[in-house]
C-alpha cells in the first residue's frame, strides 16, 4: 500500500515517541534534600545516600562513592536520614 493509499484509507506515519511521567511534588521534594542524607524506597530495593543532582525524571545518589541514577517513576518514598 502507498503513502497516498494509507493516507486516503486513514493511516498514518507516525514515528515512536518518548512518553516520560513528571510527578511536580517528587521533583520538589528531591530539589529540597540536595546535598542531604536519605533513604530512598524504589520498586527494586531501598538506597540510603546522598542527593547529588535532580532532574524532573530522575536523581542522582551517591551511595558511599558509587552515584546511581534512579528514575522518579520507580520511586515508592523517600525519607531524609
Amino acid at each position: 500500500m502507498s503513502n497516498q493509499d494509507q493516507e486516503r484509507a486513514g493511516y498514518e506515519q507516525s514515528s515512536p515517541k518518548m512518553v516520560s511521567l513528571v510527578d511536580p511534588y517528587v521533583y520538589q521534594a528531591f530539589q529540597s534534600f540536595l546535598g542531604k542524607h536519605v533513604v530512598v524506597q524504589t520498586t527494586k530495593e531501598s538506597l540510603r545516600g546522598v542527593v547529588c543532582d535532580v532532574k524532573p525524571d530522575h536523581v542522582v545518589i551517591d551511595v558511599s562513592g558509587a552515584q546511581f541514577f534512579v528514575r522518579t517513576q520507580t520511586i515508592i518514598w523517600v525519607m531524609p536520614y
